[in-house]
Formats: C-alpha cells, sequence, structure tokens
C-alpha cells in the first residue's frame, strides 16, 4: 500500500527534485503549439472531456493532461494505434503484455472500439485505469486531490517493465506538470496547463535513478539495452546505410517496449523530441529489427513522435539525430547521401510509411552535412528517369550533365539546364557507345550512362556503391523502380534475371562481364 512520507521532509527536497527532472526531460513547447491565450476562451471538447473524467474518477485534471500530452500531445491519430499498441491521446494499450485498453472497457462499461476512437472516451478510460491503480495503492480521497501523489501511480500506467523505466516515464509527466503545457489538438482546440512547483511523492521509485550508463558507440548518448528477444547479436552483411524511423510512440514508452520480450522488435537508437536526448539499445554490431530486408545493414534511429504530427520534430532533434547519423557515416565509411540515408518506408519488402511528409529531409541532410542525392552533390536517383533534350530542365538534367562530365564528355557546368552544350556532349558519348547520336537523353543513353564505371561482379549479397549504381541503370533500362539503396537483395536479384531475359542473356541473377557490358551499351 502506497503511503505519503512525511510532508517537510517532502517540501525540503522539492527544489533538488526539480533539478533532476529538468536534467532528464527539457520539456518545450513544440513547435506549431499555439500561444497562452491573452485572456479566458470556452474550453472546447477535449477539455471539457479532460475536466469531466478528472470529476468522475477523482484524478487531478492536470496530471490526466500531463500524461496524455507526454504520450500522444493530445493527438488521437484517427483510432490508429502505435508501436506498443496503444490506442488514443490517452494511449490505452492492448498487446500481449498490456491491457490498459481491456481493463478501461470494464471500468467504464465502454466497447473496445469506443475506447479507440472516440477520444472523450478514451479520456475517461485513461482516467479509470488510474483511480483502479489509486484504489489499489490506497489512496485516500484528500491523498488523491494532490497531485504529487499520483507519482507512482502514473509511473505504473507507462507499463515499464522495470524501476528505472517507470521512473523515466513519470519524470516526464511532472517535468510537463512543472513547466507548464500549452497544446493544440487536431481540431485547432487549444489546452494548458499552468507551470506549477512539485514534489512527487515517488516511493519505491525514488532509488530507480534514470540510467546513466554511456553509450559503448556513441559517446554522447545513454546505454539502455533491449531485451535478447528482441535482435540478433552479430551481423550477417557490413553496415551500409542508416534507416530513419518515427517512433509511433512515446520516447519512455519505445525504450520500455524495447526492453519488453513480447515486442520482436527495437532499434539501435532512440532519440527524444524535446530536447534531442538519445539512448542506444542494441550495439552497431549486432541486428536490430527494424527494417526488414534492411536489418543486416542498417542501423535503425527511432524518433520520438508520430508521423501525422509535425509537432513532435523539433530542431533539437534534428541536430541531435543529425550529429548521430554523420558521426556513424563517418565511423563506417557510409555516404552522406539520400541512397545511404533512408527512410523506413524505402527500405525494400516494407509496409511502413515513416518518417512521412512531415520530416524534413532537406533540413536534415543539410545538418548532416552530405547531399540529397545520391552521389557527390547532384541527385543521382529518381523512382525514373525522364528524356531530355535541348530546352530540358531540372535534376535530372543536372544528373545527366554530372554523369557526362564524369565519363569525360564536357556538358559544362552543372546548371540543370540543357543547353547546346549539353546536346553536344549527349551525341559524342552516344557515338561512342554506339548509340543513335541524336543527343536526346532516353532510356537507352540513360542506361549506358547510369551504368559507366567498373564492372566488378556482384550477386545477392553485394552492397555498396556498385550495386547501387547497377539499380540505377536497371531503373532506366526495365523502365520500372528498382530502389537504389545499395544492398543486393532479392528485387535487385529479380530485377536482375528480368533485364538478363529480355536481353537474351544467360539467366543466373550475377552481374558479370556480359551482363555490364550489355547495360553499358545501353540495352
Amino acid at each position: 500500500m502506497y503511503r505519503r512520507p512525511p510532508r517537510p521532509l517532502l517540501r525540503r527536497a522539492a527544489l533538488s527534485v526539480l533539478g533532476t527532472l529538468t536534467v532528464l526531460v527539457a520539456a518545450v513547447q513544440p513547435a506549431g503549439a499555439a500561444p497562452r491565450s491573452a485572456g479566458p476562451t470556452a474550453p472546447g471538447p477535449v477539455s471539457r472531456a479532460f475536466t469531466r473524467a478528472a470529476a468522475e474518477f477523482d484524478v487531478p485534471r492536470d496530471v490526466l493532461v500531463a500524461l496524455g500530452y507526454g504520450e500522444t500531445h493530445l493527438d488521437d491519430h484517427a483510432g490508429l494505434p502505435s508501436q506498443a499498441g496503444g490506442y488514443g491521446v490517452m494511449h490505452l494499450v492492448s498487446n500481449p503484455d498490456r491491457h490498459t485498453l481491456e481493463l478501461a472497457s470494464r471500468l467504464t462499461g465502454e466497447a473496445p472500439r469506443e475506447l479507440r476512437e472516440d477520444t472523450a472516451a478514451n479520456i475517461r478510460g485513461g482516467a479509470a485505469v488510474l483511480r483502479a491503480y489509486a484504489d489499489e495503492a490506497g489512496l485516500s480521497r484528500t491523498e488523491r486531490h494532490d497531485a504529487d501523489a499520483w507519482y507512482p501511480l502514473v509511473a505504473r500506467y507507462g507499463g515499464a517493465t522495470d524501476l528505472s523505466g517507470a521512473r523515466r516515464y513519470a519524470d516526464t509527466v511532472y517535468t510537463l506538470l512543472a513547466d507548464g503545457v500549452t497544446a493544440r489538438t487536431s481540431d485547432g482546440e487549444v489546452l494548458t496547463v499552468a507551470a506549477r512547483s512539485v514534489a512527487p511523492e515517488r516511493g519505491r521509485y525514488e532509488a530507480a535513478a534514470a540510467p546513466v550508463a554511456q553509450s559503448p558507440d556513441y559517446p554522447s548518448a545513454q546505454w539502455v539495452a533491449a531485451s535478447t528477444a528482441n535482435y540478433a547479436v552479430g551481423r550477417t552483411a557490413s553496415i551500409s546505410k542508416v534507416v530513419i524511423h518515427v517512433t509511433q510512440g512515446s520516447y519512455a514508452g519505445t525504450i520500455s517496449w524495447f526492453q519488453d520480450p513480447a515486442a520482436q522488435v527495437s532499434a539501435h537508437y532512440v532519440v527524444r523530441s524535446s530536447d534531442g536526448q538519445i539512448t542506444q539499445m542494441v550495439r552497431d554490431k549486432d541486428t536490430a529489427w527494424h527494417a526488414r530486408s534492411g536489418n543486416a545493414s542498417g542501423i535503425g534511429i527511432e524518433h520520438e513522435g508520430y508521423i501525422d504530427n509535425p509537432t513532435w520534430f523539433t530542431d533539437a532533434m534534428y541536430r541531435s539525430s543529425a550529429a548521430l547519423t554523420a558521426y556513424l557515416c563517418n565511423r563506417y565509411g557510409i555516404p552522406k547521401d539520400r541512397a545511404h540515408i533512408v527512410g523506413h518506408s524505402e527500405v525494400p519488402g516494407n509496409d511502413h510509411t515513416d518518417p512521412g511528409p512531415n520530416w524534413n529531409w532537406a533540413y536534415y541532410m543539410q545538418l548532416v552535412g552530405g547531399s540529397t542525392g545520391g552521389g557527390g552533390d547532384v541527385q543521382l536517383t529518381f523512382p525514373s528517369y525522364d528524356t531530355l533534350r535541348a530546352g530540358s530542365s531540372g535534376p535530372q538534367v543536372s544528373a545527366a550533365q554530372s554523369l557526362l562530365n564524369q565519363q569525360g564528355f564536357d556538358a559544362g557546368t552543372v546548371d540543370g539546364s540543357f543547353g547546346s552544350k549539353t546536346t553536344a556532349a549527349v551525341t559524342a558519348f552516344q557515338q561512342a557507345r554506339g548509340l543513335s547520336a541524336d543527343g536526346v537523353v532516353g532510356a537507352h543513353t540513360w542506361t549506358a550512362l547510369l551504368s559507366a564505371g567498373g564492372v566488378p561482379v556482384l550477386r545477392q549479397g553485394s552492397t555498396g556503391s556498385d550495386v547501387q549504381r547497377l539499380q540505377r541503370a536497371l531503373t532506366a533500362a526495365l523502365g520500372r523502380t528498382v530502389s537504389a539503396d545499395g544492398d543486393f537483395g532479392s528485387g535487385t536479384d529479380q530485377a536482375v534475371r528480368d533485364y538478363q531475359s529480355s536481353r537474351a542473356l544467360s539467366v543466373d541473377g550475377t552481374v558479370g562481364p556480359a551482363t555490364w557490358s550489355a547495360l553499358q551499351a545501353g540495352r
């Protein structure tokens, strides 16, 4: 049973508690959140739902709002689940190990579907779960009216499997209470929690200091190991890419989920939204389970937030993550371009959409110190290659000019403008490759340009820039997108076989001299 320690002791400790919280979780007002109102406004439906639920279950309204904001930024995500199987603004969970959604249904009489999809019902369900925890802990009516007394119940709500993880979760909520919250819902409603003095009664969590172990691979990160059931020791391929993810959940919740053996997923690093804090959970040398076909060769970085809510993607997060990615690229020889720094959605064989349309790739790559393209400072990778001629303009013209210059055919300044000098260079290149010398960059010329270079033997399992060059050439030759990720996987193998079959070559999936010769001749 939870009981309050003597009040004078708590008040004397209050300042040190706040100092600890500030170090652990530096909460900031999210980008896009509304400024504090200059005067009173009528509460909207979400605010009324929090007030009603708080009154019905005798839970402090501000605790309820801070918990919901810490979980979801008060976004219900249209009833879709988080990575850990949590729903709605209060993140009611239904997964093999946690069933707060089902508990809320029993406590409120609301159907699980309503709790998943209706925001008011979801908030009511979250309040009911917290009140049930308070009753189990023996909180009196007086104690229930004290926000500080709810700390152990908030820690339990987070679902962490260890005390330090539970403390990390609860400290986040209480830092939000200390700093105050101003948030805008997806419908434009503004909710506020005024900043307040907090002296949380941690109980058994007091001794569970947040993890301070340093990452063994990245000095600026802390180390919290994922469950050994959620990754594989060692790798079957060399590290050749960084994969960018969005957690679809909170920072503390994601760390807890990766520690749960039931998850069967993990990532190497997790980055916090508010201040860019990084936690490493899987060693670089080991295979985290984050991107299916990209697991063996990729390092996965999870970013706290949801893909449909840009408020999570703070400048602190971008800068911290970009510094990590630059470090990894330098350490493992990964090119700093968009062919090797990719989103989860860009890894072949995946059905995920993260990091989504709100992730600012141009800004991120600028911070990494790389390019947005696939080679040098010019983008070479495209889902398809257009026919170019005199008068054309744009990034594909720049790509053709760069490739021509690399092969010794002077296309002039790489400016994206297809003028007379580019036409002359294209014509000379076509003549040298035995192509129709019309000065137009069509499929045959693109294939020859993109495949130009060395002719190493490549097969399934090969990685690197030569594979990427092959993949671009196959995209042009076949007229369909072959992901230029530098990994010779099953998709590339099938594309090679299709190319070999259509060009009357030996169909073995191996790119040897004959296949390279055909590609470089523009066949």
